[in-house]
């Protein structure tokens, strides 16, 4: 969790980002870890946390008074930089900003950002993936009993790759077939941790 609570914008302007609803937080994020975190780790090892929960009221202030940071209006962060806040249809859900060095190194290469959002359709249960054009770094967001696989860029070429509606490439495995087995990284258990 203290990987989650790093936040630029609370480090640089000295403002707290601790959850009000704890629980929920908590709650939230371990969903996030199992369902969509833990793949990743275990198939292309370390991962890079940018940025995860966001209080709400230091969301609203990098809404309101922070222009540069662009955080989306409360209301639109509930169950996603929110963790601590159910969304409008009680559901809870949380994002991370992630980067995948293994991946940042071919796509500074040339390798096109989308080789690993079809990855991540056919591999990790997520709600939304926004990718951005520095190392392929993207927001991963899951929320409880929504599977709508929407996938969204700025890095070009710019836009909506998928949503709901839409048919997936049907030859969107050869893309990445070069890639580690899914969760094929086995790592130490701690003793009596089953």
């Amino acid at each position: 969790m203290r990987n989650f609570l790093t936040s630029e914008i609370s480090n640089f302007y000295g403002r707290p980002n601790l959850p009000e609803a704890p629980d929920l937080a908590l709650a939230a994020g371990r969903q996030l870890a199992l369902m969509c975190l833990d793949p990743l780790v275990e198939t292309f090892g370390p991962i890079d946390i940018r940025s995860g929960y966001r209080s709400p009221n230091l969301n609203h202030f990098g809404a309101t008074e922070v222009t540069p940071q662009k955080c989306a209006r409360n209301e639109a962060n509930y169950a996603h930089h929110i963790w601590d806040v159910r969304d409008g249809e009680g559901r809870m859900g949380a994002c991370v900003s992630v980067g995948i060095p293994w991946f940042a190194a071919q796509y500074n290469r040339g390798r096109d950002w989308r080789d690993l959002a079809w990855w991540l359709f056919d591999h990790i249960p997520f709600q939304e993936v926004y990718f951005f054009p520095k190392n392929a770094a993207f927001n991963l967001h899951w929320r409880e009993g929504h599977m709508a696989h929407r996938m969204l860029s700025y890095a070009a070429p710019k836009g909506t790759l998928f949503k709901p509606g839409m048919t997936p490439d049907p030859d969107r495995a050869s893309r990445y077939a070069d890639f580690p087995s899914f969760r094929g990284i086995t790592y130490p258990t701690i003793p009596g941790d089953d």
